[in-house]
């Protein structure tokens, strides 16, 4: 029961971590961790944190705890995550066969960082069409969204702070419309930088917020929406910065 019990957490961690709501990892534990015959679970999860409590029938209780350090949002893992809690809530898994698929799940490959950034481009240069920017303005928006997929990149693999991250993204993208302005390639900067933002808008992270208020995890949902508030405080800095440093040029 003990490893059982080790892996389930594995399990719970790792949806936290690909973005899976509250009420989804406390559910999904419940069943599996009953499935595994515990007789009573009692779960408490928030967006950093995991405790775990488990009651066997000769009534010994075990509780493990997570810290989660590092979130993201990665849907194809989540499905395989939820597929798997299925599978050991349907079939009699011994733990060899669920750490087998665990380790499967954790070690499939991401998409590549030439698609990642290809997405990011395709995506700021429709946004500047469809908020009313010319073919010009949607080419730099494609350039400078490529760009900032890789500020993403780094951010990610050195700091590790999703805030800073925001920040130093809106930062780079307003410099290098401010850039394309100075060198006469587009009149006006706003439908770049728009498009670009909308790659940098927490949208998830607020529906998340939102569904784990409506379902009554109060202290998740207003820590996800906190967060959210803070990248949102971060996006706006970074381009305010900017404009400081500019004098007022790049307005």
């Amino acid at each position: 029961m003990d490893r059982l019990f080790y892996l389930a957490m594995d399990i719970g961690e790792q949806m936290l971590v690909v973005g899976a709501e509250v009420y989804r990892v406390e559910d999904s534990l419940n069943r599996i961790l009953k499935a595994m015959g515990a007789t009573r679970v009692d779960v408490f999860v928030i967006t950093n944190n995991m405790t775990v409590t488990v009651y066997t029938d000769d009534g010994a209780s075990k509780t493990q705890t997570r810290r989660i350090k590092d979130t993201g949002t990665d849907y194809e893992k989540l499905h395989k995550l939820n597929a798997l809690s299925r599978k050991i809530c349907s079939q009699k898994m011994s733990a060899d066969e669920i750490e087998r698929e665990l380790i499967s799940i954790s070690s499939s490959k991401k998409y590549p960082q030439w698609l990642i950034s290809l997405a990011y481009s395709l995506i700021s240069g429709a946004f500047t069409l469809f908020f009313g920017g010319g073919l010009v303005e949607s080419a730099v928006s494609f350039l400078v969204g490529f760009v900032v997929s890789f500020v993403v990149l780094i951010c990610d693999r050195t700091i590790k702070n999703k805030i800073f991250a925001k920040f130093m993204s809106s930062l780079v993208a307003t410099a290098l419309a401010f850039v394309a302005v100075q060198f006469s390639l587009i009149s006006s900067m706003d439908k770049v930088l728009i498009g670009n933002i909308m790659t940098l808008i927490p949208g998830v992270g607020l529906t998340n917020a939102v569904r784990d208020l409506f379902v009554g995890d109060s202290v998740a949902g207003v820590l996800r929406t906190i967060e959210a508030c803070l990248a949102a405080f971060a996006i706006a800095a970074g381009y305010f910065v900017l404009i400081f440093l500019t004098g007022g040029i790049a307005v």
